[in-house]
């Protein structure tokens, strides 16, 4: 490493290129090459030589800076500290679009990692030189200056306000339909890390005309474009029912919901958490995604059944929660999907994670609690812990009394017989909610059901004395 510092100190501009290409490559490589060249105080040699050297030198200490600070948050603030982000603030005024690139990448790895060091790139005065840069022709520079702003808007809602005040929003707006893929992703990865922290903030990407222009790259051969568009989606419904609701309208939630039956894995869950957060907000959204073109329930239990992964799986199940927990319409529409015996499945398998059990068993109570359709019930009065089942027959003791077609099915399809059977503990709720099933049915029929009563008829039986 010290023999490189030496030739960086050479008089021959090419062999200064070239070690500092080296130096880089290095660092680029491990942590541990990276803190070298920090101890070597090889930084602050490039960072002062910088005005001095040609577009060339300038576009391998940029790479230099770039390779140290992407490691971690101290390494980062090394590349601070040796006035780093000054001279790569001065490199996006260069002429040469490689140099300008080189910057904005540094800078985007030095932002990447906290809101400190991202405020510190604001305050250098990047946004508006990183703005100029989707002026220039070259794609790539256009992709790492969005793909900066992404990183600087990510941490809070005071950073994603100061790029909105430079009028970013608008010049990402523009770029939305560009036929590069890589743009494309960088774009709506950043509005995505705009809109997520408020109201006002997604408001105004909204007003800036996104949609409904950006669902055709619902459709985009690109599964990264396609994800991050859905990601957008997300982080704008999830902040009122008038943002959703303009999202709806615009066709994005039936697109969404179409798409989920098109990708695998990780690229179905911003789509499935975006159906949860449309849902959560009112009645009639949540009605909207049961009767979408393709219905959003059936696509959820697709996802349900089909992805591997537990954390999708716990995403899923809280989305379904979400819809479920209306009204009776709502949870019949989620029980008619024979959805209530899966997500007991989940909550009681051993394997699920601890979070898929917790959004499994949240999302089955809540339906539970508004579920009146009773042959989806019933199969649960079989297999559910005592902590579910006491919401099971709950709803039985609801619908029952009110309903004499539902009590004749409850005798004969062996309900009445089960419940009887039930070890509930004397003034429980469950004890509580059995009562108020059997206060339906005359005496003889509970008697007839309930454990030992055929012994207890066997025995009058043999004490029978014929007259």
């Amino acid at each position: 490493m010290s023999l490189l510092r030496s030739l960086i100190l050479d008089v021959v501009p090419s062999i200064q290129q070239t070690a500092a290409l080296a130096l880089g490559r290095l660092a680029d490589h491990s942590i541990d090459l990276a803190e070298v060249v920090v101890r070597e105080d090889i930084l602050l040699h490039l960072v002062h030589s910088l005005p001095s050297k040609n577009r060339f030198f300038k576009k391998s200490a940029a790479f230099v800076l770039r390779a140290v600070a992407k490691h971690s948050s101290g390494l980062a603030q090394a590349v601070v500290a040796c006035g780093g982000v000054d001279a790569m603030v001065l490199c996006l005024e260069e002429f040469d679009p490689a140099v300008k690139e080189a910057a904005a990448w540094a800078l985007c790895n030095v932002a990447q990692h906290n809101e400190l060091l991202a405020q510190t790139v604001v305050d250098a005065g990047a946004i508006p030189l990183l703005m100029l840069c989707f002026r220039e022709p070259e794609m790539a520079l256009k992709c790492i200056a969005a793909s900066t702003l992404c990183d600087i808007c990510k941490h809070t809602p005071e950073l994603a306000q100061a790029v909105v005040d430079t009028g970013a929003v608008p010049h990402l707006a523009q770029m939305i339909l560009n036929p590069d893929a890589k743009l494309k992703r960088q774009v709506f990865s950043a509005l995505s890390q705009i809109s997520k922290h408020s109201v006002g903030l997604a408001e105004m990407v909204i007003e800036a005309e996104i949609f409904p222009a950006a669902l055709i790259c619902l459709r985009d051969p690109d599964k990264y474009v396609r994800k991050n568009v859905s990601t957008l989606m997300r982080e704008v419904v999830k902040h009122s029912p008038e943002l959703s609701q303009v999202i709806v309208n615009c066709g994005g939630m039936s697109a969404v919901i179409d798409s989920l039956g098109d990708c695998q894995g990780s690229l179905r869950l911003p789509g499935i958490m975006m159906l949860g957060y449309v849902a959560t907000h009112s009645e009639n959204l949540a009605m909207a995604v049961i009767l979408s073109k393709v219905c959003g329930v059936h696509q959820l239990a697709l996802c349900l059944s089909e992805e591997p992964e537990h954390h999708i799986k716990a995403a899923t199940a809280w989305s379904i929660g979400q819809i479920g927990y209306h009204t009776p319409e709502h949870a019949k529409a989620v029980a008619t999907a024979n959805l209530l015996p899966r997500l007991l499945q989940l909550y009681m398998e051993a394997s699920s994670s601890e979070d898929l059990q917790v959004k499994s068993k949240d999302a089955l109570k809540s339906i539970l609690q508004k579920c009146t359709y009773l042959p989806a019930l019933e199969p649960l009065l079989y297999d559910a812990p005592s902590n579910i089942l006491k919401h099971v027959v709950c709803q039985f003791s609801k619908v029952l009394p009110h309903d004499s077609k539902a009590r004749r099915l409850f005798v004969t399809s062996g309900g009445l017989k089960k419940v009887q059977e039930m070890d509930a503990e004397q003034g429980s709720p469950l004890q509580e909610y059995i009562n108020a099933i059997n206060s339906c049915f005359p005496e003889e029929i509970v008697r007839y059901y309930t454990p030992g009563y055929s012994e207890v008829l066997l025995e009058k039986l043999e004490n029978y004395q014929l007259t």
